[in-house]
């Protein structure tokens, strides 16, 4: 079984990309936002943590960004009706430590709304899910006196936030996308969001 490849990306689609190492080019299938969380070495080269799919009719390769991704495909793939374009979607867009705080949270608007989760899929990850990922969500202790009540994120916001995060640009730089997006941020199709989102860090 391949557990790592570090190579160059030589092709970059819809479906995944190419590594090639050694000159031998291997189709990897990876979450959205995979690359942009990559640390490329001078050589240019980077490294993917790899899950190895076997079935009788393939064999299939799927390339995360750190182990903690890997681990929580893993634990996705252990879910009944999910299979790896599921689990890929989800952690498209919850990337393992959101998805570990969306199950703590038993969030269910940040996980039914991904491609292919619908309300069933949604509530089954939170009842599978509740003791099979690590909790990435902090302790928090009261308020200090005075202080204004902590802000509560809206699902759309975590959702677009790792989203952002996802594709590489740096936390502090989704906050001020988010912010920018505004209360519509619950009303609009995640899709319209990302792109605005976009646009506002292209400036």
């Amino acid at each position: 079984m391949i557990g790592r490849l570090t190579g160059k990306v030589v092709a970059d689609g819809p479906d995944g990309v190419v590594v090639d190492v050694g000159g031998v080019g291997y189709e990897v299938s990876v979450p959205l936002g995979t690359l942009g969380r990559t640390r490329p070495d001078d050589a240019g080269k980077v490294t993917l943590w790899i899950h190895t799919h076997v079935r009788e009719d393939a064999l299939s390769l799927f390339g995360f960004a750190d182990e903690a991704d890997r681990v929580a495909f893993r634990v996705l793939l252990g879910v009944s009706n999910v299979g790896p374009k599921i689990a890929v979607a989800v952690l498209g867009a919850l990337p393992a430590a959101d998805l570990s705080r969306a199950i703590a949270r038993q969030d269910l608007t940040a996980l039914k709304g991904i491609s292919g989760v619908g309300k069933r899929i949604a509530e089954r990850l939170l009842l599978e899910l509740r003791d099979k990922l690590p909790t990435a969500v902090p302790a928090a202790g009261p308020p200090a006196p005075g202080a204004p009540p902590p802000h509560v994120p809206l699902a759309g916001e975590e959702r677009l936030r790792a989203m952002l995060t996802g594709m590489g640009f740096k936390p502090a730089e989704a906050d001020r996308a988010v912010s920018a997006v505004g209360p519509r941020v619950a009303a609009e199709p995640i899709e319209a969001l990302v792109r605005e989102a976009l646009a506002l860090l292209a400036k």
